[in-house]
């Protein structure tokens, strides 16, 4: 199964709906509670860093037997340096941003502790990718 979504950089209005759609999806499968919140954490969190520091983004979600895996790739600024970025409580969100609560620093660190695997690339003025696999235990 094959899913794909659109973000739209600043629009928190929208943040989230399409970790809510993979909710549903994921439930409907009746897969371990477990999987699907920790699925779901990992995805709310990359949407959510999508729409606070990006221009415009995609989501690709892939579910088979065994795995379930997501790419999210951004058009924006880039990260300088992931291995700062990962640092718990780092942020670059802006004023803005954080007053609506957002931007605590806590997103990466987020989808590293929810997923098997995480993989993250950024060139800087271009943009991000993501990767995420949670495994599906038979």
């Amino acid at each position: 199964m094959n899913f794909s979504y659109d973000i739209a950089g600043g629009d928190f209005v929208n943040a989230g709906q399409a970790s809510s759609a993979l909710k549903k999806i994921l439930k409907s499968l009746n897969l371990d509670s477990s999987l699907i919140r920790r699925t779901v954490v990992s995805l709310y969190e990359a949407e959510v860093n999508v729409v606070a520091h990006a221009w415009s983004g995609n989501i690709q979600v892939n579910i088979q037997p065994d795995q379930i895996c997501i790419v999210v790739s951004d058009k924006g600024p880039g990260i300088n340096d992931i291995n700062l970025a990962m640092q718990k409580g780092y942020s670059t969100a802006s004023p803005e941003v954080r007053e609506m609560g957002f931007g605590a620093g806590m997103g990466l660190p987020n989808i590293k502790d929810n997923s098997d695997v995480m993989e993250l690339r950024s060139t800087p003025g271009e943009g991000t990718e993501l990767k995420i696999v949670n495994k599906i235990l038979s």
